[in-house]
């Protein structure tokens, strides 16, 4: 069963759950970063818009993506890491480690622009950059593997996910229909992938076979994240809950330098 918590004018994107039960999530379009909760939806950080990936940091307050990665603290916004030449950033995610990797974007999708060849980035606790990819058309979601030892990242542009391992990157799975957007991982091993204007979400399995799609008619699905077994949806819209009986794998604070 499909419950919807809350509806809104906008494309919702990064929903992150939070140890109290409440989940954050971005308005991309219409701009800012708000918190869920039973008692209703709050605003905690204002306007800034884009936003295409949040995560906890340790030191409390939060990274979000946008033009750049930055930290959302008591004291507002502050610049962490930027790509030369970008036109933004966009999902991310926390490694074991507390490393923190980020999609680029080098493309204007609101003007149209045909996406070309871009990064996914690895910022690690010491501030030190590393490529892990740079052939990706228009990265997107972003996960670990439960034993940390590949990551799955969404190409959005081409419609499937990638992995990368050990051994290089290859073609992990291809969208049933619609896009690969937003990506979550469960603790079998599971890869859960948001179909975009698919209107649903597909999980495959570990070897990359599609294993079943939750359909979410009349919406268009840009990302997903777990709470146990409970995944939180953002659509054009909407924020969704779904509980698909198995738990996510848990996503670490990050630990990259702020300051």
């Amino acid at each position: 069963m499909t419950e919807v918590l809350w509806e809104s004018d906008g494309l919702l994107e990064a929903p992150r759950p939070l140890p109290d039960g409440s989940v954050l999530f971005a308005n991309t379009t219409a701009g800012g970063v708000y918190r869920w909760s039973d008692e209703g939806v709050s605003t905690i950080v204002e306007k800034r818009r884009g936003i295409g990936g949040i995560a906890v940091h340790a030191d409390g307050g939060l990274l979000v993506s946008g033009r750049d990665l930055a930290y959302a603290g008591p004291a507002g916004l502050r610049t962490v890491w930027a790509a030369d030449d970008a036109t933004g950033l966009n999902d991310l995610t926390v490694a074991p480690d507390g490393s923190v990797v980020v999609g680029v974007l080098r493309h204007q999708p609101a003007r149209g622009e045909t996406a070309g060849p871009s990064e996914l980035v690895q910022i690690s606790p010491a501030g030190a950059t590393r490529l892990l990819v740079s052939d990706l058309l228009w990265p997107n979601g972003v996960g670990y593997a439960p034993d940390g030892t590949q990551l799955y990242v969404c190409e959005y542009a081409a419609a499937r996910v990638r992995v990368i391992g050990p051994r290089g990157s290859s073609v992990f799975a291809g969208a049933p229909r619609g896009e690969c957007d937003g990506l979550a991982v469960d603790v079998e091993g599971g890869v859960w992938v948001a179909l975009g204007s698919g209107c649903g979400i597909a999980r495959f399995d570990s070897a990359g076979s599609l294993d079943e799609v939750i359909e979410v008619p009349g919406r268009f699905v840009s990302s997903l994240a777990f709470a146990g077994s409970l995944v939180y949806v953002t659509t054009i819209g909407a924020l969704l809950r779904i509980d698909v009986g198995v738990r996510g794998v848990p996503i670490p604070a990050a630990a990259i330098p702020i300051g």
